[in-house]
C-alpha cells in the first residue's frame, strides 16, 4: 500500500500545536502523529476527518495521494 504525503506538521506549527496535543484532540496516541508524519502510517478515513476538523481544513488539504497510474 503506498503512503500518503501529509501537511499535519506544516499545519501544527502554523497553530503552535504539539504532537501530543494533536493526538489528544483526535484521540490516538502521539507515536500515531509522528507516524502519519513521517510516511509509516495511513489514517483511516475516520482518523483523517479528525484531524482535517482539528484544522478546520478538508481531507484534500491535509493528505496528498500519490499519483497512480491505472
Amino acid at each position: 500500500m503506498p503512503t500518503i504525503k501529509t501537511k499535519i506538521k506544516e499545519l501544527r506549527v502554523a497553530a503552535n500545536m504539539q504532537q501530543i496535543e494533536l493526538a489528544e484532540k483526535v484521540g490516538v496516541r502521539r507515536e500515531t502523529i509522528g507516524n502519519l508524519k513521517n510516511g509509516r502510517y495511513n489514517p483511516s478515513l475516520k482518523l483523517a476527518m479528525d484531524i482535517a476538523k482539528v484544522f478546520g481544513k478538508t481531507v484534500e488539504e491535509i493528505f496528498e495521494f500519490p499519483d497512480d497510474d491505472m
